[in-house]
């Protein structure tokens, strides 16, 4: 057994149907490798094994990495033992494959903007995130919990919210319940603009959520005339990701980049 590291924020599935349940979700479609991220004692590592594709895990916690080594086998050559948040994942897959994992709550929305930065190559995401995360992630305009990570994700995947998983299934179990979701990357190309730039704009907007477009983006130094029709009055929680990236090619068509 494995002793869960609150620093961490370890909190091992023990249900093993629900395992099964997210290894299932991922269609496996257009990726020949996974990377499962922080697999603990394996749970979920079982179900992914049985799949075809290639089957890669990171793990940070060295007592996790040995168990893994003695109980799975089949994962010798694919263990890597080191921070996920680090990683030069080109360094360790070549070519698509999809990320899946129950992911640890301190750093799931970091995992989210890890995967936006290599969107190109990772097709599919699977992952148990605490639910308000999971919530935000899905989250429409309008909604109280649209924000910076809606958006952006919004702009490159389909979304969907999966099921919800409550505390008792985890060893030791969280004070909160979690969410467990699915992101298909879009068939359609995002062309015309630089994630780098559209991840500015979504944030400095989020950052003066309270503020109308006009006040909180004034640091673009974008000319009103130049901005797309009916934006600059409103907030950015009223913006949907196609709105956000007008406004992101309205920036780089001034020459603002």
């Amino acid at each position: 057994m494995v002793r869960a590291k609150k620093h961490l924020g370890q909190h091992f599935l023990k249900n093993e149907e629900i395992a099964q349940r997210i290894a299932q979700s991922l269609s496996g479609e257009g990726y020949q490798q996974v990377l499962e991220i922080g697999p603990g004692m394996g749970v979920l590592t079982q179900f992914l094994l049985q799949a075809p594709q290639t089957l890669k895990v990171a793990e940070i916690d060295t007592e996790s990495v040995a168990y893994l080594e003695e109980h799975f086998p089949a994962l010798h050559g694919n263990i890597i033992p080191a921070d996920v948040l680090k990683l030069k994942l080109e360094n360790y897959l070549s070519g698509p494959f999809a990320l899946v994992g129950n992911y640890p709550y301190n750093i799931s929305s970091q995992i989210i903007f890890k995967m936006l930065d290599n969107y190109a190559r990772i097709p599919e995401m699977v992952g148990m995130f605490q639910k308000e995360v999971a919530e935000r992630l899905v989250a429409e305009p309008g909604s109280k919990t649209y924000g910076i990570l809606s958006v952006l994700s919004a702009v490159y995947y389909h979304r969907e919210y999966l099921f919800t998983v409550e505390p008792q299934e985890f060893n030791p179990p969280p004070k909160v319940r979690s969410g467990v979701i699915r992101f298909t990357r879009k068939n359609e190309e995002v062309p015309g603009f630089q994630y780098k730039n559209l991840k500015m704009v979504v944030k400095m907007a989020f950052n003066q959520r309270r503020k109308t477009l006009r006040n909180a983006l004034k640091g673009l130094n974008l000319a009103l005339e130049l901005w797309p029709d009916g934006l600059a009055g409103i907030r950015a929680e009223q913006l949907s990701h196609h709105d956000f990236v007008a406004l992101t090619k309205a920036y780089e068509n001034a020459g603002q980049s």
